[in-house]
This record gives structure tokens, C-alpha cells and sequence, in this order.
């Protein structure tokens, strides 16, 4: 008898993995002035930074394979957080020690965006979102999207 995942065709399903990481980072832009980071930044433009425990969980979407039941192997997926980003980034500063960050404003958001630019080599078109959470209460969701 044939289930009915076989009847519907390829169902596409959401597969998503969990890596954390420690890293310091100092929030600063340089075509503002002392006064201006300083005010928009608060203690985040401390001169010699804070840290974050980081909380990555990156999101591919595909169909599922009949033969293996999976989008990927999600020990693909891991490796690849590992080696691209986690690797780079935990217990560094960001600012001063982290080659893939060399000329980034380190804030949330951009850290994403780079993340989700390093993943999408080696996922091309699977890529679905990248989640950043810098603490329980501030996260940034990026899918990709640019104007």
C-alpha cells in the first residue's frame, strides 16, 4: 500500500539547526562622531567592547528525498555552521580578531546578513532564514532580502 506522502508527491518541509557561540564586539561607526556612537550606541560603543552568548539557528527548505526522508543531512548542515561561522567567531572579537568581519560594524543584523552570505555557498536555493539571537531578548531574523 502506498502512504500518503507518496500519493501527495515531494513535500516540502523546514529543517533547522542550533549552533551558540561567545564573542566581544564593540558597536561603532566610523562616519559618526565620538558624541554620535556614543549616543547611539550607548555602552555597546565601549572602547574595549562586551560580549554576547550568541544563539545561531540557521533554516534550509526543500522537498523531502523519498529515498533518505530528508532535505539534507542535517550533520551536513551542523558542519557547515561549524566551519563557516562558528569556527571564525566564538570566543574572538569581533572587531579586532575575526578576518570575515575586517571592516563590519558588528551589530546583529550585519553579523546575519554574513552569516547568511557564507551558508548560502553551501546551500544554494535552500537557504530559507537565518536567526541571530544576541540575548533572550534581541534576535534578528534575516531571509535573504535586499532592496
Amino acid at each position: 500500500m502506498t502512504s500518503e506522502v507518496q500519493k501527495a508527491g515531494r513535500p516540502v518541509a523546514l529543517l533547522t539547526r542550533q549552533e551558540s557561540f561567545s564573542a566581544a564586539h564593540r558597536l561603532w561607526a566610523d562616519s559618526l562622531s565620538d558624541a554620535e556612537n556614543r549616543a547611539l550606541y550607548g555602552p555597546c560603543a565601549n572602547e574595549y567592547g562586551h560580549g554576547h552568548d550568541y544563539v545561531l539557528e540557521v533554516t534550509v527548505k526543500g522537498a523531502i528525498d523519498p529515498a533518505t526522508g530528508m532535505v539534507i543531512n542535517l550533520t551536513d548542515l551542523r558542519d557547515a555552521m561549524r566551519e563557516l561561522v562558528v569556527s571564525h567567531v566564538d570566543h574572538h572579537h569581533l572587531n579586532h580578531d575575526v578576518a570575515i568581519c575586517k571592516g563590519l560594524n558588528p551589530t546583529t543584523e550585519n553579523l546575519a546578513v554574513l552569516f547568511w552570505d557564507r551558508l548560502g555557498t553551501r546551500f544554494p536555493g535552500l537557504l530559507d532564514e537565518v536567526r541571530l539571537r544576541e540575548t533572550p531578548k534581541n534576535w534578528v531574523v534575516y531571509r535573504g532580502e535586499r532592496t
